[in-house]
């Protein structure tokens, strides 16, 4: 049985290196001779993208759970790209995904079980990275505050429910739950970041063997 491409994602507060860190994944893997896509969430580009992209910007507003279902149906667009890419050998690396989903919204008061249900049964990454950084020194990096989202307070709470997603990850051993979930700590130079990534990324560089799994398959209701 061939391999198939790893699927890494990369998750963190606003700030906290994920465009940087996943550009210096993409150009590891490119220098090993590995196949590798970058994907960025929300993908702007596409008709869902562009109107999460105009309310990040506060061009437009929405309610937050008409919101909610935008960025899911954004990922959902892309869901068979991804295995697609996968299936070819491909390894597909993510600048944000799911987790930031539920983390985004749940920090707003959403209940937290009903942001994780419309990704229930998305491909499931083999590892999750999270970026770890306080808000307080995410705010002092270049270009805070252009977003929505981009406030002390609020960054704060994602960062409490980001911390929860990965404590349950971790609780149920990865398995159908999201993969492995790892915290890095983000605060320092880009490079010792770098390092410390692909320490945890280059044993899956090169393939996994075995299926695809589905983010949180035991939620799913029919």
């Amino acid at each position: 049985m061939s391999k198939r491409g790893s699927f890494i994602v990369v998750e963190g507060l606003d700030r906290s290196g994920k465009s940087t860190q996943t550009a210096l994944l993409l150009a590891r893997f490119e220098a090993a001779g590995i196949p590798a896509k970058l994907l960025k969430f929300p993908a702007r580009t596409t008709p869902i993208g562009q109107m999460i992209d105009s309310y990040l910007k506060s061009h437009s507003d929405l309610d937050d759970r008409a919101i909610h279902l935008l960025f899911s149906a954004n990922r959902w667009e892309l869901a068979s790209t991804i295995e697609h890419l996968l299936g070819a050998g491909t390894a597909v690396i993510c600048d944000r995904y799911a987790f930031s989903g539920i983390a985004f919204s749940a920090s707003k008061g959403l209940p937290y079980e009903w942001c994780r249900a419309p990704d229930v049964s998305l491909p499931a990454p083999d590892l999750a990275l999270f970026l770890d950084i306080t808000p307080e020194a995410a705010k002092a990096r270049g270009g805070y505050g252009e977003e929505r989202y981009e406030k002390e307070e609020m960054q704060r709470r994602v960062g409490e429910i980001f911390r929860r997603i990965g404590q349950e990850i971790s609780d149920g051993g990865g398995e159908g739950e999201g993969g492995k979930w790892v915290g890095i700590d983000a605060g320092g130079e880009k490079d010792v970041v770098a390092r410390e990534v692909w320490a945890f990324v280059e044993p899956l560089a090169r393939g996994i063997e075995g299926p695809l799994r589905r983010l949180w398959p035991d939620k799913l209701t029919i």
